[in-house]
């Protein structure tokens, strides 16, 4: 994982999720774990992008 895609886990989760995998469910469920909270939305994001 670069430093670019750790920084945008951290301020950004969907963003970093859409950079990685592009629009589909993954990133619908980003969407909505960081609406409903930021933490929930970063840790999604390390998990998604994390283990491709």
């Amino acid at each position: 994982m670069s430093i670019l895609t750790i920084v945008l886990n951290i301020l950004l989760p969907p963003l970093a999720v859409y950079m990685k995998h592009g629009v589909g469910t993954t990133l619908l469920i980003s969407i909505v774990l960081t609406i409903i909270g930021w933490i929930p939305g970063v840790i999604h994001a390390f998990l998604v992008n994390g283990t491709r």
